[in-house]
């Protein structure tokens, strides 16, 4: 949505979010005897102290004929802030990076076709959320300098039980416009599963869908982008080779922004915090 939320970011793409019943479905906090659904969602999705990341894999296909064009991988690093005050927002820091591989090998692509390709990386988003008529909404900060924006969310997340397993979905629809004059169409969903703990190996899952343009260094032809993520608790448990790739090319990222005043420096342009540029 880039109206709604932001986790992942493929373009990146709006990132992401959505509630769940967190890995400990049966403790989560009751209000009016049904789960506190944003106190579940958030300590899924960031946490509940030491910093947490989703891993993603996946490809992109031409459309219409599902040629697979390129893989990708990549991971965000999370943490969260609760406030003091009930009423006041929860606030969520990430950043997230992701790397477009050769749909054979699965190595890291840095030029196509005479063109350079960089990663997809943000150095930061702050997702600031509430809960509001049963479901959570998420207003994304980004950006740097001049371009720092906040995108209110609009849609909201709709969460869904199936048995002890809860679905949340983020369906994200985006058309606006750039500042070169072209519009910026696409679709994109966010499926999070959180199942109960010690149910299945890795509890806390998702599967991300994108219909969309390539980027221009592939062609800017319509394509089909798929990724499936789960949480890990520390770098020890990234692939290898996605923790090789992030140690050499973006070691910055497997750390969240541990505060706000680190976000104010890097939306300042602060050449401190490794960001500025």
């Amino acid at each position: 949505m880039i109206r709604s939320l932001a986790m992942i970011a493929v373009s990146v793409f709006a990132l992401a979010s959505c509630e769940t019943m967190s890995a400990e479905v049966s403790d989560a906090p009751m209000i009016n005897d049904e789960p506190d659904v944003l106190r579940a969602w958030v300590d899924a999705r960031a946490g509940t102290g030491d910093p947490v990341h989703w891993v993603s894999d996946g490809g992109i296909y031409a459309y219409p004929s599902g040629e697979k064009l390129f893989g990708m991988i990549g991971f965000d690093s999370s943490t969260v802030i609760w406030p003091d005050d009930p009423n006041e927002k929860v606030i969520h820091l990430t950043r997230k990076t992701f790397a477009y591989t050769d749909p054979e090998t699965g190595d890291v692509i840095t030029g196509y076709n005479g063109q350079k390709v960089e990663p997809i990386a943000y150095p930061y988003q702050m997702i600031e959320y509430r809960y509001e008529n049963g479901r959570i909404y998420g207003d994304v900060t980004q950006g740097v300098g001049d371009r720092v924006q906040k995108i209110i969310s609009e849609d909201g997340i709709a969460a869904r039980q199936i048995g002890d397993t809860w679905a949340f979905t983020a369906a994200v629809f985006l058309d606006f416009p750039l500042p070169n004059g072209a519009q910026y169409e696409a679709w994109e969903n966010y499926d999070f599963f959180i199942n109960p703990e010690g149910s299945v190996e890795e509890p806390h899952q998702m599967s991300w869908q994108r219909y969309g343009a390539l980027p221009a260094w592939a062609g800017g032809e319509q394509a089909i982008y798929h990724l499936l993520s789960h949480r890990v608790e520390t770098q020890d448990e990234f692939p290898s080779e996605l923790l090789s790739w992030a140690q050499e090319n973006k070691p910055e990222w497997l750390t969240p922004p541990m505060s706000l005043d680190e976000i104010k420096a890097i939306q300042a342009g602060d050449s401190a915090t490794g960001f500025g540029g």
